[in-house]
């Protein structure tokens, strides 16, 4: 058997395993619209991808994977730093601070003081 075939069986876990670890780091993002945009970006580009049977082409593909999840988990790093109230369409937990029977009371009031 040559290298070639017996990677072949090794490779869709390794490219399941980047999925998973992509959509992960995706996660932790505290931005609603990041998190969003780099779980979409992912499913999308998996599934444009899904077809591929050239080895060489799933090796790039793989690579360009690795480095897109080297970003990611850079700006996770980043966004951490810059933490904001959670948005209303993010269901569950919001604000700063939880009032009496799961509402939600806001660190300070909008608008004009």
């Amino acid at each position: 058997m040559s290298l070639v075939g017996s990677l072949r069986g090794d490779m869709p876990q390794q490219v399941r395993s980047l999925y998973r670890q992509l959509l992960r780091q995706s996660e932790q993002f505290t931005a609603y619209n990041f998190r969003e945009y780099a779980k979409r970006r992912t499913r999308d580009a998996f599934r444009e991808n899904m077809l591929v049977q050239d080895p060489r082409k799933v090796q790039e593909l793989v690579q360009k994977g690795l480095k897109d999840l080297q970003v990611l988990k850079r700006q996770t790093v980043i966004g951490q730093f810059y933490t904001m109230d959670r948005l209303v369409v993010e269901a569950g937990i919001s604000g700063k601070d939880n009032g009496g029977e799961g509402g939600v009371v806001r660190q300070k009031e909008q608008g004009w003081n």
